[in-house]
């Protein structure tokens, strides 16, 4: 005959097995994290790992260059103007919080007339009467720029799931993972066809595509519409009412970013992360990655549990090389798109796009279709980051011209713009990726606890792109960490969490 303990130790044993922390639990939490790249990638990084690892964890972010990344201003005859990363969506959700919660400001934009010319005339323009334009839409593309807004709709719809995902904590593992949990199927085909087919598909004629979807993809990734479905519609999105940008330029919310994860910065090259096996007081083991890197006081290296790479991994930039990894991490031999962005102050020339009687000219931006003997993407008028709210200047007087270009712009070229100009001012960029299809995103897990944050723009790149990677990264950091896999690469969550409800 068993026998059987008394009534209220039972009680007190299930209070203690029920309080007993999970295996997980008991792992330390990490000591130091590095982040390579304090653009809006690795400072949105550094402040969800401060979310989720607590006050206790040294977080130490890397920059060669200035805190911002492709988030940056130009000085242009004594005022600044947004020189990378220009405007945010107004469904983008983290970058808002970070607006509020770091205290920014986003004034109203000023808003100016635009026109699509294709290297000979103006294929479509704008008016100053919303229902004129309407109807001139209309006109010229019958109902396909109606059905456009509510096919990027659709895809919002299902691109929006990933706040829910992030907020009840679940993370991905891979960039195409993250994308499957959100659309399906129909966000992986789009990776691998061009925006043209994947619209062609969905119904849209041949004269939209190349009258208004490739002017988008000129004005925002430099390319035509050859780039991938998932992308292509993150840039038709990109065109739409309602964008904006921050007082004082954008890169203040990686300042701002940096300063709320209480992280330290460090200014300096990294230049490699080697695997080490250390001896712990305890006894046993441990694994540890060695920071190598070039600082203002000469070579230094460094320590850490989890590093964060949140800069691209190309041959055309990286200067980061990998040593002792098993397995290897492997050569990322895809490249950059040059863009280059040239600030004219000066009066555009209206005869070079057609117009007899320049006075006649109202434009303040112009988009451009593809065309060999065309050398600019776009041209048009830009306020400074800190006075949005100035009246937008008449575009025959003389104003700051943005003009996007593949290589840099001639002075014979600058003439033939502008009637007159007074100064030039040009910054070239390896913006985003050069997008081809079929694409595979690189890893988002380099090795055991190496992440890449850069894997998400294969995909599409954004700024909101980069914060919703950080947070899935740093997610998926504090899970693998801890041992919690069942909140990693779910299958149905969309289902689970309505349920949940």
């Amino acid at each position: 005959m068993r026998s059987r303990l008394p009534a209220p130790l039972l009680l007190l044993l299930a209070s203690l097995w029920q309080g007993a922390p999970r295996a997980s639990e008991l792992r330390y939490p990490p000591g130091k994290i590095a982040i390579i790249g304090a653009g809006i990638g690795g400072t949105s990084a550094a402040y969800f790992l401060r979310q989720k690892f607590g006050k206790d964890i040294q977080i130490d972010v890397f920059e060669r260059g200035t805190v911002g990344g492709r988030l940056a201003t130009i000085n242009v005859e004594g005022r600044e103007y947004e020189a990378g990363g220009a405007v945010i969506h107004p469904l983008n959700l983290h970058m808002k919080h970070f607006v509020k919660e770091l205290g920014l400001s986003v004034p109203e934009n000023q808003g100016g007339l635009m026109g699509i010319y294709n290297g000979d005339e103006f294929v479509f323009e704008e008016s100053s009467w919303y229902i004129i334009t309407v109807l001139k839409l209309l006109w010229h593309y019958g109902l396909n720029p109606l059905r456009m807004n509510m096919w990027v709709e659709g895809i919002l719809d299902k691109f929006m799931r990933v706040y829910r995902y992030q907020s009840h904590d679940y993370a991905f593992s891979s960039t195409e993972g993250l994308l499957h949990a959100l659309g399906g199927d129909d966000f992986i085909q789009m990776l691998n066809q061009t925006i043209g087919e994947t619209m062609q598909k969905a119904g849209f004629s041949q004269k939209f595509i190349n009258e208004v979807v490739t002017p988008a993809m000129r004005i925002n990734y430099g390319q035509s519409a050859n780039i991938n479905g998932f992308v292509g519609a993150v840039s038709l999105a990109g065109v739409g009412s309602g964008l904006w940008s921050v007082k004082g330029g954008n890169k203040l919310i990686c300042t701002g970013l940096l300063y709320a994860s209480k992280a330290q910065l460090i200014s300096g090259t990294v230049l490699s992360v080697e695997e080490k096996m250390r001896s712990k007081r305890t006894g046993g083991t441990i694994k540890l990655y060695e920071v190598s890197y070039n600082s203002t006081s000469g070579p230094a290296t460094t320590m850490y549990d989890i590093v964060f790479i949140a800069t691209p991994l190309n041959h055309q930039d990286s200067s980061i090389t990998f040593w002792n990894l098993n397995p290897s991490i492997p050569e990322f031999s895809n490249h950059y798109h040059q863009i280059v962005a040239t600030f004219v102050h000066g009066r555009i020339n209206a005869s070079f796009f057609g117009y007899k009687d320049p006075s006649h000219f109202y434009l303040s931006g112009i988009f451009t279709t593809e065309n060999p003997k065309l050398f600019i993407n776009s041209i048009g008028v830009v306020s400074p980051v800190q006075n949005k709210q100035e009246e937008l200047k008449q575009p025959m007087r003389s104003a700051i011209w943005k003009v996007f270009s593949k290589e840099p712009l001639t002075k014979d070229q600058i003439s033939l713009l502008f009637s007159s100009y007074d100064s030039v001012k040009e910054k070239k960029w390896l913006a985003y990726p050069h997008y081809s299809v079929p694409k595979k995103c690189p890893p988002l897990i380099l090795h055991d606890r190496i992440y890449y944050l850069n894997s998400i723009e294969w995909a599409a790149s954004a700024m909101e792109m980069s914060a919703i990677a950080a947070k899935n990264a740093a997610l998926l950091s504090y899970h693998r960490w801890y041992g919690n896999m069942d909140m990693i690469d779910q299958e149905d969550l969309n289902e689970k969490l309505k349920t949940e409800l």
